[in-house]
């Protein structure tokens, strides 16, 4: 986005008309996912409807949702309200917003990595006022473009990669197409993980149970190439702490490639072994045992191979103490 912009007053409302002159970091994105970057907090329904009645403009022309932009277009974005509860950023003071600067693991003019807490969701949703992307927001307010350039689940912990730039989300996201990006993850699961199952290839699909319940299958039928890549870490009496790399990044991936084997991960209420998660809560394991533990990526900006690690936080390592007691 540019920083020139042409601003005049609306004479019906207080709010602005803003035209926004579209940079070359922007060109090829469409209008409908610009403008839910821009008009942060503001329902997509409402987006769909002020480009649906020509309300949003390009170069003084109405568009379609799908429209790309170019370098040197000019948008018209009209007045948009939004209500105070969408509007308001969580206040950096806030002991979940605050702890996140001491999650930061790296970061620089183009990047952050954050080693992400269980319990938090990356982005607000779902009846969640905010999420990582938000608090992170909150917390660099300087910083006006940041973006998740992937995601991990709500209980899932570790490496978390937020862009500053459209140009180094650019960078980011071709890289895991081409898969340069490796991700690989550590789990506790259930039992004896046997040497012989160093790949899992069942193929995925998404399904949503009667009561709403969204959850992904093996599906030899429907189900899309999925690929996991498993190595054991340490064996204990009843569990394994193995070592995950999906090679593709299907929802659920790797909790349900573990489960489909008959090793469900620790704690997983979806998919996991009940009677495992009791054994797990009584040697003090209340999360999920799923973590990032470390991200290999090339920067975008010095094109270096970067390696990022995240610890495990102290509920993890203390189960894995217990365990080991045994």
């Amino acid at each position: 986005m540019s920083n020139k912009k042409e601003i005049s007053e609306d004479k019906s409302t207080q709010n602005k008309v803003q035209f926004i002159d579209i940079e070359e970091d922007y060109a090829g994105q469409r209008i409908d996912n610009y403008l839910r970057t821009f008009l942060k907090g503001v329902p997509k329904s409402k987006i769909y409807r002020i480009i649906r009645k020509g309300e949003v403009r390009v170069n003084k022309k109405r568009v379609k949702p799908e429209y790309k932009l170019q370098s040197g277009d000019v948008v018209r974005i009209p007045p948009v309200t939004v209500s105070e509860s969408q509007d308001t950023a969580p206040s950096k003071n806030l002991s979940m917003v605050s702890s996140l600067e001491s999650h930061i693991l790296y970061e620089d003019k183009a990047l952050i990595v954050l080693n992400k807490p269980s319990g938090m969701a990356v982005h607000g949703g779902s009846g969640l006022s905010f999420g990582v992307i938000e608090a992170l927001r909150s917390l660099r307010p300087e910083a006006k473009h940041l973006e998740l350039v992937h995601r991990l689940d709500r209980d899932t912990s570790g490496c978390l990669m937020i862009a500053k730039k459209r140009s180094v989300l650019k960078h980011l996201h071709e890289q895991l197409r081409s898969k340069k990006v490796q991700k690989n993850y550590l789990a506790l699961v259930r039992g004896v993980w046997p040497k012989s199952i160093k790949v899992v290839t069942e193929p995925l699909r998404k399904n949503t149970l009667k009561s709403g319940e969204r959850i992904v299958i093996v599906d030899h039928k429907e189900g899309k190439a999925s690929e996991t890549r498993f190595r054991i870490e340490k064996q204990f009496k009843e569990a394994t702490l193995i070592d995950a790399f999906p090679v593709t990044g299907r929802t659920h991936q790797i909790r349900v490639h573990t489960a489909c084997v008959n090793h469900a991960i620790a704690c997983d209420d979806k998919y996991g072994d009940e009677n495992f998660a009791k054994r797990m809560n009584a040697i003090g394991l209340k999360r999920l045992f799923l973590h990032a533990h470390q991200l290999r990526f090339i920067h975008p900006v010095s094109e270096t191979t970067m390696s990022v690690e995240a610890p495990l936080d102290a509920q993890l390592k203390n189960a894995l103490e217990k365990l080991s007691q045994e």
